[in-house]
């Protein structure tokens, strides 16, 4: 695993957990255009982290790990427990 793996993993979660908080927010407050404003530039914020991780590093979701009918390798990266941050 590529050394910025870790911190980008943490940069990754930080921004997810924003964006559920924002998201749970709006669902009882939609007409929040501050929120909402919010809520899209974590979003924008969030993709392009994800999409470095799961090129450099390791795929986020199992489907992101692609679909190989010789092999599983969903399993081969450390799980989030393991990674010392």
């Amino acid at each position: 695993m590529n050394g910025n793996c870790p911190t980008l993993l943490r940069q990754i979660m930080e921004l997810q957990f924003t964006a559920v908080e924002l998201n749970l927010f709006l669902d009882t407050h939609p007409n929040s255009q501050e929120a909402l404003r919010d809520f899209c530039r974590v979003i924008e914020r969030l993709q392009p982290l994800m999409s470095e991780y799961q090129n450099k590093c390791a795929p986020l979701v199992a489907a992101g790990a692609g679909v190989n009918s010789d092999c599983w390798n969903w399993i081969d990266e450390p799980w989030p427990w393991e990674i010392n941050y």
